[in-house]
C-alpha cells in the first residue's frame, strides 16, 4: 500500500535537492561574474565612469552571492533537520535589504523616506534575529 506521507517526503526531498543544485550553480555563476568584472577593471578601464559602473556591479554581485549563500544554508539545514531556522531567513532578508540600500546609494536614486523605511525594517529584523537566538526552540 502506498502511503501519502512517503510520497510527500520523497517529493520534498527531490525538490530540495534540485533547488540546492540550482543555488550551487547560481553561486558558481555569481563568483565567475565577480571575477570577470575584476578582470575587466584590471585589464583596461581608463575611464572613471566605467570604473564606477564596474565597482557598483561588483558590490551588487558580492551582496547577491551572500544572499545565495544564506539561501543555500537554509535549504541545507532544512534537508538535514526538516525545519527552517528563523535566523537563516532573517539573515537572508537582512542581506537583501542591505543590498537594496547599497544599490540605491551607489545609483544615487534613493529618497530619504525609502532609506528610513529600510532602516526601520533592518531594526525590526535585527530584533527578530536576537529574539530567535535568545529564545531558541532547542533550549
Amino acid at each position: 500500500m502506498i502511503k501519502h506521507d512517503d510520497i510527500f517526503d520523497t517529493v520534498i526531498r527531490n525538490v530540495t535537492v534540485f533547488i540546492l543544485y540550482v543555488l550551487l550553480l547560481a553561486l558558481i555563476v555569481g563568483v565567475l561574474k565577480i571575477l570577470a568584472s575584476l578582470v575587466l577593471i584590471i585589464l583596461g578601464a581608463s575611464s572613471g565612469n566605467f570604473l564606477q559602473i564596474s565597482f557598483t556591479n561588483i558590490v551588487f554581485s558580492v551582496l547577491t552571492v551572500f544572499v545565495l549563500i544564506d539561501l543555500f544554508k537554509t535549504f541545507t539545514d532544512y534537508r538535514e533537520h526538516e525545519r527552517i531556522r528563523l535566523t537563516y531567513i532573517t539573515d537572508a532578508t537582512i542581506l537583501i535589504v542591505m543590498r537594496e540600500v547599497a544599490a540605491g546609494i551607489y545609483a544615487q536614486k534613493i529618497e530619504y523616506e525609502f532609506i528610513l523605511s529600510l532602516s526601520v525594517l533592518l531594526v525590526v529584523l535585527g530584533a527578530i534575529r536576537v529574539l530567535a537566538i535568545k529564545y531558541s526552540p532547542a533550549e
